[in-house]
């Protein structure tokens, strides 16, 4: 397979192209091919992650703590996160696939290409070394470290919620997925809070996290109305 366009994309071309195929090479391939797949790299790629992340937001973020820090890093080292890189760059175009895996849509699963981008990542350490790794982090995740540092002190709707209505002694607050839509790569959930056995509020997100952290804002904010 050619690689070129994606290396184009990624900023780096390989010298060892052989890595840069392992990388993509999914464990379904693999078995079906007897080859080599991802999953050494991918563990590999998750630890250079995690370090020359971390290293950014030590450097770039003095003012967080620590556990300021360790939240940043986790919000951002993630599936979703992960899987947006593979979006942006188009990895999916590049995945080797075994046929019962492709066919149920495998080069559009959000774990799958999330880990394809850890398995680059080692992949173009051992290829290159730290320095091509560290640009291809930075300049993926550096919009991502910024959003999560400037929410990093605030609780969430969800704590929030629980906290207001706390106060009135002891509540049964249950959130309950109602309807999933849309094709795998684009989910929408929606979700609804109830309060007690009654709904208070419905809503919807790109994750199941998401749908029930809006069925909380909106909660929030018709409990301030009313």
């Amino acid at each position: 397979m050619d690689y070129s366009e994606l290396e184009k994309e990624i900023e780096y071309t390989f010298k060892d192209k052989n890595l840069l195929q392992t990388a993509l090479t999914h464990t379904s391939y693999a078995y079906e091919k007897k080859t080599i797949s991802n999953e050494k790299l991918e563990f590999l790629g998750d630890s250079i992650l995690e370090f020359l992340s971390s290293i950014y937001i030590y450097n770039h973020y003095p003012n967080l703590k620590e556990g300021e820090m360790t939240k940043v890093r986790a919000q951002v080292v993630c599936e979703n996160s992960l899987y947006k890189v593979a979006i942006a760059h188009n990895f999916s175009d590049f995945l080797r696939l075994g046929k019962s895996e492709r066919a149920t849509g495998g080069q559009v699963k959000p774990a799958i290409l999330a880990d394809s981008v850890e398995a680059v990542i080692a992949a173009m350490y051992m290829d290159g070394g730290l320095e091509p790794v560290n640009h291809f982090i930075v300049k993926n995740l550096k919009e991502e470290i910024s959003l999560a540092s400037k929410n990093v002190g605030q609780k969430d709707y969800k704590t929030v919620l629980q906290e207001i209505l706390q106060k009135h002694g002891d509540v049964n607050i249950k959130y309950k997925i109602t309807k999933e839509s849309g094709p795998d790569h684009n989910k929408v959930f929606e979700a609804e809070v109830e309060y007690n056995g009654k709904v208070l509020a419905k809503g919807k997100g790109n994750s199941k996290k998401h749908a029930e952290m809006e069925a909380a804002r909106f909660a929030i904010e018709r409990l301030k109305e009313g």
